[in-house]
């Protein structure tokens, strides 16, 4: 996390909204004193021991195996990203910057039993194939019989328990309204001009 208060973001509704928006993350875990990085959709879900991350992997994933033993791990879902030119500020005694959008969640991962990682299968499908509508949802139904069950084989479903939640949204706070008011113009329509514009 960035570490200038202006720039964080605690409330954890707008955080979920971040993750159920932008649900594709970067899983870093530590595995035998190595960093290992893997790429996963994610879906965020409360469960009767608190907030938790599922996630799923190919089996030869290297993280995949550090599960027996269950392991500690950062996921970071980036919304979007901009570069910021010295050129678009009034005051001209500044250095390039960049301003983004994103969200950690750490915590202890462990293994989802089939009955989870179906489960999760179908949430995070069904998420992401309402982005498409009028398109009639896609399930796996449509697939023939045996093919679902043998793709399964191939994956392994994962749940971090959340132990932190936080989020960045770094979007020129710390500079004058004249210096923001130049990123915004410059930056137009790009996401980051928009969230620039609607956090005032």
């Amino acid at each position: 996390m960035h570490p200038a208060l202006p720039f964080r973001v605690s409330d954890e509704a707008i955080l979920l909204a971040h993750l159920a928006e932008f649900p594709f993350a970067t899983i870093a875990g530590s595995v035998d004193g190595r960093a290992i990085i893997a790429h996963a959709p994610v879906v965020a879900r409360r469960v009767e021991e608190g907030l938790a991350l599922d996630f799923h992997l190919s089996r030869g994933a290297a993280l995949a195996p550090a599960l027996a033993a269950g392991f500690p791990a950062v996921a970071v879902s980036l919304a979007t990203e901009a570069y910021v030119s010295p050129d678009w500020y009034e005051n001209r005694d500044s250095v390039p910057t960049w301003n983004y959008v994103s969200v950690e969640v750490e915590g202890p991962v462990s293994a989802l039993d089939e009955a989870g990682t179906i489960a999760l299968l179908d949430d995070l499908s069904a998420l992401e194939e309402a982005r498409l509508l009028p398109k009639k949802p896609w399930t796996r139904d449509k697939m023939s019989p045996g093919k679902f069950e043998g793709l399964l084989r191939g994956i392994v479903g994962m749940r971090m328990a959340v132990t932190r939640l936080e989020g960045t949204a770094k979007l020129s706070q710390n500079k004058t309204q004249a210096d923001r008011a130049g990123v915004m113009a410059a930056l137009a329509d790009h996401p980051i001009g928009r969230r620039m514009r609607v956090s005032g």
